[in-house]
């Protein structure tokens, strides 16, 4: 195979405009679908990108705003300041789509996994809130460098294939914050541009501050839009609503995330409020609806670029966060001798390899097999009426919003700690 391989000459390669005409007549057959994201179709391989669902698709492009050396989410000793850290891990999750173009990875496979970790250090402005006339007045200093690294651990699993939804969870142990929830996405084509939102199963990050006698915060999603399909330039843009709610401190964030103007450059606003509100009679979805003697800061600027906040009672804007010169963080791995065989970059090595040498017509080969030998064993199960049980989490799509770390889940954070990577092969594989 490796010989016939090596005498193997590239295909001719596509160019963006090319692949994107390939695209969009793919998509025209799905116009009407509600949700193309669960329909069984394959992708040519010269249509995706050379990278592993799971490993693309993470919250922590800038890992330092989750868990930073002297402080962390949590570190502030006032609500609306935890809430205010909440929000910057909020704008910078996403930098992959701002700073790089938008691509189509591999679909994960049931039993697939990743793993990976960061090592870092403060190098971010310090939240912390000062009692002032009766409210919170924000302020932000600098917490400087003092050396120390802190380590944050992530692991997925793809814990269902249809739906296809897959599992995750983020752990700082030194800081005591963690963070969890399902990924899965609903996307319908509408003829100019596919809307994508979160699926049924997916009700957004929970991040949890230990220290904080257990504060959690429920982190939505907004809807997004991919655009550019016609013009052969693709785009992101989200034109919705989202919400933060921590019903122990009572705090909830509503944020708007604007439409742009169909004249001009796109300016990526968004604007918000902190408030107080009551989590027994939690009905409010829009700005305009919350009562002024509640609001505690509002939020404003562009998530492309700086977000601000202004603390109630004053009316000086302080910086949140500039992501302008932010780009995604590279991820410290497992060697390649101690990924499994289901380990997403060692499971779709081949294809990945045959792509990157432009080798199409292989690559697509081998991942059409990849896909048959997942409908076999499913086919198997359906046989032998055996559902499919996840490695690392309890349930394919449970508890609701929030999975549960098995025995061998926290093993294998726990090895990613320290840096013992060594994990048996899974005894049953969906592909």
């Amino acid at each position: 195979m490796s010989s016939v391989a090596a005498t193997e000459t590239p295909d001719k390669a596509n160019d963006d405009s090319s692949k994107l005409k390939t695209f969009l007549s793919i998509l025209r057959k799905f116009v009407g679908v509600a949700d193309i994201a669960s329909v069984r179709f394959s992708l040519p391989a010269n249509l995706l990108e050379p990278t592993p669902n799971l490993e693309y698709w993470n919250y922590l492009d800038r890992p330092e705003t989750f868990a930073r050396q002297d402080h962390s989410i949590g570190k502030s000793d006032e609500p609306v300041g935890r809430m205010l850290e909440v929000l910057r891990f909020w704008f910078t999750k996403d930098l992959k789509y701002i700073k790089g173009k938008p691509c189509k990875p591999y679909n994960s496979t049931l039993g697939e996994f990743f793993r990976c970790s960061w090592e870092v250090q403060d190098n971010a402005p310090d939240i912390s809130s000062l009692p002032t006339a009766g409210v919170q007045n924000g302020t932000l200093a600098n917490g400087g460098d003092r050396g120390e690294t802190v380590k944050i651990c992530y692991l997925t699993e793809q814990t269902s294939h249809h739906p296809p939804v897959s599992a995750f969870f983020i752990d700082c142990p030194a800081r005591g914050v963690s963070a969890r929830g399902f990924d899965q996405l609903s996307a319908k084509f509408t003829g100019t541009s596919i809307r994508v939102a979160p699926g049924q199963h997916n009700l957004g990050i929970f991040v949890n501050i230990e220290k904080r006698d257990n504060e959690e915060y429920q982190l939505t999603h907004p809807s997004a839009h991919l655009g550019g399909l016609l013009r052969g330039a693709l785009a992101i843009s989200v034109s919705d609503t989202c919400f933060i709610i921590c019903s122990k401190t009572r705090i909830k964030v509503i944020l708007q995330y604007l439409e742009d103007g169909w004249l001009g450059r796109a300016q990526n606003k968004v604007e918000g409020l902190i408030f107080r509100y009551d989590p027994n009679q939690d009905t409010i979805t829009r700005i305009k609806d919350v009562p002024e003697g509640d609001v505690l800061a509002k939020i404003s600027g562009s998530w492309h670029g700086q977000i601000y906040y202004t603390m109630a009672g004053t009316v000086e804007p302080r910086l949140l966060i500039d992501v302008t010169p932010l780009f995604p963080v590279p991820k410290t791995l497992p060697p390649e001798e101690d990924q499994l065989s289901n380990e997403s970059l060692k499971f779709w090595a081949g294809v990945t390899k045959a792509i990157k040498e432009k080798r199409y017509s292989e690559a697509t080969r081998l991942k059409q097999e990849i896909e048959e030998r997942q409908r076999e064993r499913a086919a198997e199960r359906q046989q032998k009426k055996e559902s499919w049980q996840p490695r690392f989490f309890t349930g394919s799509v449970t508890p609701l919003g929030r999975p549960e770390l098995t025995e061998e889940g926290y093993k294998a954070l726990q090895g990613l700690r320290h840096g013992d990577y060594k994990l048996a092969e899974s005894e049953r594989k969906g592909a």
